[in-house]
């Protein structure tokens, strides 16, 4: 049965969603605005790189360059109508820091792509097991204490660019490491930094949770990171709602996330902490306008300050969204 929208009139920035065309499926600006509609006020996103529309010629390294491209023409349009979702407000997309200093050409390409460009994602999520899906960009376990990477890495803060981490939770520290190395570039940990419940991870939910929560708490100690509230209805969190013929009403998926959300933002505040869809990857557990209801519910006890903040300032404040 559907769900009323609660508190309508909130105002959202999806900070993490994607867009894309495959033969078996398509998530582009229609069938995202289409999930938009159900009845919550998103008036911007935050468009994420998902290694999609990437040119097919040239040099090897320009060729993320083409999802910036591609993702400026599919949602230079969007927006127009004071009342529309401003779709793609902010553009993070890949570079390969391993080039080191040798990215910044590459950066510099993004930038002349879309005014709307605002940093990168190089995904490092990796586990040992064999059951578990490491990130598309094949990374090697010490992605982010390589030397390579770093001096890649430090390019970043001098083009006022943004670095978006995905990993799992085991990598948590290795992301506290970075930040520390880093001071002044501001890394946006997604997914709750990816806390596992699959594999060799099953069945271990409150051992993990412990694990994840104190990683997290040393994390928040970093001025310079931020953390996205998101993901946990993935198939890889374990909660398993993708399997069921009946999906989750959003008070059982608040019931079951607020303990990761609750905890983030006691460690990090408000400020630093934003909600995200994740769509159209975590929609194999529930609706677009059920998991916003469920964010609501997790949120409901803050003041409308912080509120505004988690659903909307937070993104439009990292990401330097002009909306």
């Amino acid at each position: 049965m559907p769900e009323e929208i609660i508190e309508p009139d909130l105002r959202i920035c999806d900070s993490h969603h994607h867009l894309w065309d495959y033969p078996d499926s398509r998530y582009l600006v229609e069938e995202f605005l289409g999930d938009v509609g159900g009845g919550h006020k998103v008036s911007s996103t935050v468009y994420v790189e998902c290694r999609h529309g990437w040119r097919t010629s040239g040099p090897e390294a320009m060729r993320p360059v083409g999802e910036t491209e591609y993702v400026e023409r599919l949602t230079k349009e969007s927006g127009i109508d004071a009342d529309a979702t401003r779709v793609a407000a902010g553009i993070i997309g890949f570079a390969d820091l391993d080039l080191g200093a040798a990215v910044v050409p590459v950066l510099s390409a993004h930038l002349d792509a879309s005014d709307r460009f605002r940093g990168i994602r190089h995904m490092s999520a990796w586990d040992a097991s064999e059951r578990i899906h490491n990130a598309q960009t094949d990374p090697p376990p010490d992605l982010l204490q390589s030397s390579q990477f770093r001096e890649g890495f430090a390019c970043l803060s001098k083009l006022g660019l943004t670095f978006d981490a995905w990993v799992y939770h085991p990598q948590i520290p290795e992301v506290t490491d970075l930040a520390k190395a880093f001071p002044d570039t501001t890394i946006v940990l997604n997914h709750v930094g990816g806390p596992l419940g699959i594999g060799t991870y099953a069945n271990r939910r409150e051992e993990i949770f412990g694990i994840w929560r104190r990683h997290m708490a040393e994390l928040s100690e970093c001025p310079n990171v931020c953390v996205k509230l998101g993901g946990l209805t993935m198939s890889m969190s374990g909660f398993g709602w993708h399997k069921r013929e009946i999906l989750p009403a959003s008070s059982e998926l608040a019931q079951a996330m607020e303990p990761y959300y609750q905890s983030c933002i006691e460690s990090f505040g408000p400020q630093r902490c934003m909600f995200e869809s994740n769509f159209p990857v975590d929609r194999v557990s529930c609706s677009y306008t059920v998991l916003w209801n469920a964010f609501k519910r997790i949120a409901r006890n803050f003041s409308a300050t912080e509120r505004a903040a988690l659903f909307h300032d937070t993104a439009v404040r990292v990401y330097k969204l002009d909306v």
